[in-house]
């Protein structure tokens, strides 16, 4: 179910990707916003995968007896973590003038489109996903 999660938002950033790509001829910027875009999401796997691993091993020394079903091997969050990065580093590698045929869909994205990926992979973020309890605070 995990991966089915990780695949959307894959396809949704692949899509933002090729929206940027297709619309930096009009706007140089954003050049600098797919890079931008890109170095993030390869941050944000990097600080998942060691929060992870430090929860983990938290659980691990504070139960003795965990159920092993709910939480997830240290492997997993590695593979998981490998595989976006993997995922990642294709895209930077790919030019840009190839990027574009690597659409997931032959449907291209349009401005609307695009502002609401922004959006839904901004409140996967952790700050938008606290929000709530910093401003209760």
């Amino acid at each position: 179910q995990a991966s089915g999660g990780e695949d959307e938002i894959q396809q949704l950033q692949k899509a933002l990707l090729d929206y940027l790509d297709e619309n930096t001829e009009t706007d140089a910027s954003l050049v600098f916003s797919r890079k931008f875009y890109i170095a993030q999401w390869f941050r944000d796997t990097t600080m998942e995968t060691e929060k992870a691993i430090k929860s983990q091993k938290d659980e691990d020394s504070s139960e003795g007896a965990h159920h092993a079903k709910d939480v997830e091997t240290t492997g997993q969050i590695m593979h998981r973590a490998e595989s976006r990065k993997k995922f990642l580093r294709s895209i930077i590698k790919t030019a840009p003038s190839q990027f574009s045929t690597l659409k997931m869909n032959s449907d291209t994205v349009d401005y609307e489109d695009a502002c609401l990926i922004v959006r839904y992979l901004a409140s996967m973020r952790p700050f938008a996903q606290s929000f709530d309890i910093y401003l209760t605070q």
